[in-house]
């Protein structure tokens, strides 16, 4: 199997509450519609031209390339945040920025945080920032909680 470079992106967020941290972070993907595939963790480069699609139907098992934010919690009342965003260039040959951001707090102040990332990144590489795409997710922690948001790459 290769991965080679994938030309299609998707956002996902979810949250979830469960027994344990890794019964909640469980949870959180199913709630965000991959929790029946295996995650494989990247950083954080968007392919030149990559194009958003909506969630395709993912089979169960299948590989996905992903970045994504999680918060877990479990302190009762505690509210948990995580988001992630995408800078898209100017330039259709350039690469695109993915950061990702969690935090004890709101999801605006999370998000708000991730967009920033974005526009540093593209500071220090002297790209031109002609979009800024984000999402995020926050939940108030009941026993254990996790708010998870990723942008999945995409055949």
């Amino acid at each position: 199997m290769t991965f080679g470079t994938r030309n299609k992106y998707f956002f996902v967020r979810g949250s979830a509450d469960g027994p344990s941290p890794l019964n909640s972070f469980d949870n959180a993907l199913l709630a965000s519609g991959i929790g029946n595939t295996n995650l494989i963790r990247i950083s954080s480069i968007l392919p030149p031209g990559a194009q958003e699609i909506p969630i395709p139907a993912l089979s169960y098992g299948s590989f996905l390339p992903i970045a994504y934010a999680q918060e877990t919690s479990d302190v009762a009342g505690e509210l948990i945040a995580a988001a992630v965003a995408i800078g898209v260039p100017g330039d259709i040959n350039q690469p695109g920025v993915i950061m990702e951001h969690h935090m004890k707090g709101s999801a605006g102040q999370c998000e708000d945080i991730a967009r920033q990332l974005v526009r540093n990144a593209f500071e220090v590489r002297g790209f031109v920032l002609e979009d800024l795409k984000s999402v995020a997710i926050e939940t108030r922690v009941v026993t254990v909680a996790t708010a998870l948001a990723g942008v999945a790459l995409w055949a």
